[in-house]
């Protein structure tokens, strides 16, 4: 008899489908791996018995005793299979953004959940990730999976879903693979596994608009994260599952364009997947597109569209959300860019005399600070060289890196200007970052300016330089 001894012996070996009616014509084909096809749901299966499993050949899991991890649901679904399997207590920690199915399925293989809020800060004792690791340090016998961190959760997909990708593309005999950053470990295994082959395959990675990664990916530090409605997807604090090293390209996508699409997936390809799946497909017929026809793309589409019937499935919720209508129009993030206009940076080695004579020459209040190659590296405020000054914590002979903060809404000039308001509700100016360098800084009065414009409400059209918080 042809049968496996588990029901996690079945994990993996999902299959490659072509997408054949919302790709455009002339653009590459575009694959979806069908990693919702995993039986608990997600590609997170693959990463979830990995890490129990070498847990357990490491003596960190012994039998009788407790899983403990922090989840968005997906790893949470792999892990409580795996326990119901192994015969595990099970407790998961989830946001309280995330959707009924998801909670509901960790219950229904006997696992506690518990709700925290999602829009506290990652250092707050209440985040879901500080509250998982609480309950395991209180629970004896337990093991904290820690799969924003884990190594193994890294090595879970150069094992499994590096190999599996390369021989299904004859060889690496593929132009581009698009997966999502979510703790970034699927990502980084991948990449790691098709570096080491020495494969010429473009490694591209999917953030959503409001989550780190984008920005870790292009600065080396976090952006300030804002909240988001696609799950599964993104993340308000640095993973050290993620390694930037091995991803080629990073992009990023909306709400709106993680729901719609994968709507459009369900409909005109038949593919039961996910909001974050409508992303990674999103941007793979974006690069379909730019590679031109005769090339081919995968797309991973990582979990079920089972976890969202009451939330993107349902056109209720889609229309109070405002993602059933058409986009508003306001255009692009580089619609607000002044084309001809030089962006005021400071190298991270100039004193402060520096940054001050640039801030009283340009009427601007803040600078971003860059390497040698431009990489943005912080910002100066004007406020904090005034408080550093007051207080005698720096001279204006002090270099930069003294008073630099950290930066923080961090844009690709092809997002949507909605975007804008998320940024600015954190109470930071826009970084408009291209190919690595920094193309634009942009305020609130720029966008105030564009609303004017094509809101047609009597703008005079004139832009101030695109530098922001001007005072």
């Amino acid at each position: 008899m042809q049968a496996f001894d588990s029901i996690l012996d079945a994990i993996g070996r999902t299959p490659l489908v072509r997408l054949n009616r919302i790709v455009p014509p002339g653009a590459a084909m575009v694959y979806a791996k069908c990693e919702f096809m995993n039986p608990a749901g997600s590609i997170k299966d693959r990463m979830a018995w990995h890490i129990i499993r070498r847990a357990e050949e490491a003596g960190l899991l012994k039998p009788g005793g407790t899983i403990v991890e922090n989840t968005s649901g997906n790893t949470g679904a792999g892990a409580a299979m795996a326990a119901a399997a192994r015969g595990y207590r099970a407790v998961f920690t989830m946001p309280d953004k995330m959707s009924q199915e998801k909670i509901d399925a960790l219950r229904a293989f006997g696992a506690e959940v518990i709700i925290t809020a999602t829009d506290v800060p990652g250092d707050s004792p209440d985040h879901y990730v500080n509250v998982a690791k609480r309950i395991a340090s209180e629970t004896p016998g337990a093991f904290y999976m820690d799969q924003y961190h884990s190594q193994w959760n890294i090595e879970a997909h150069e094992l499994s879903t590096g190999p599996e990708l390369y021989e299904q593309s004859d060889g690496g005999q593929v132009d581009a693979i698009v997966v999502g950053a979510g703790t970034g470990g699927t990502i980084s295994g991948i990449g790691r596994y098709f570096k080491k082959q020495k494969a010429k395959t473009l490694i591209v990675g999917v953030d959503p608009l409001g989550s780190v990664h984008y920005s870790i990916f292009k600065t080396g530090e976090p952006s300030t994260p804002y909240v988001y409605k696609v799950e599964g997807l993104g993340e308000d604090i640095v993973c050290r599952a993620f390694d930037p090293s091995v991803v080629d390209e990073m992009h990023q996508v909306s709400d709106y364009e993680c729901f719609t699409t994968a709507r459009r997936l369900i409909r005109e390809e038949g593919l039961y997947c996910g909001g974050s799946s409508g992303g990674m497909v999103h941007v793979a017929i974006e690069v379909a597109k730019r590679l031109g026809a005769g090339k081919k793309v995968i797309a991973i589409c990582p979990d079920s569209a089972g976890r969202y019937i009451t939330k993107y499935l349902k056109d209720d919720w889609m229309k109070m959300h405002g993602f059933l209508e058409k986009p508003r129009g306001l255009g692009v993030v580089g619609d607000l860019i002044d084309k001809g206009a030089k962006v005021i940076t400071v190298h991270e080695d100039k004193p402060l005399r520096d940054v001050i004579e640039l801030m009283r020459r340009h009427g601007i209040s803040q600078v971003p600070v860059t390497d040698d190659a431009g990489k943005p590296l912080g910002m100066v405020h004007e406020i904090d060289i005034l408080r550093g000054l007051q207080r005698d914590e720096v001279n204006i002979d002090s270099p930069v890196s003294a008073i630099e903060t950290q930066i923080g809404g961090i844009l690709s000039p092809s997002a949507r200007v909605e975007e804008l308001y998320g940024v600015f509700g954190a109470e930071q100016a826009a970084i408009v970052v291209s190919e690595g360098r920094i193309v634009g800084v942009l305020s609130e009065i720029d966008l105030i300016e564009h609303l004017a414009r094509v809101g047609g409400a009597g703008g005079n059209g004139v832009t101030r330089g695109m530098q922001a918080a001007r005072v």
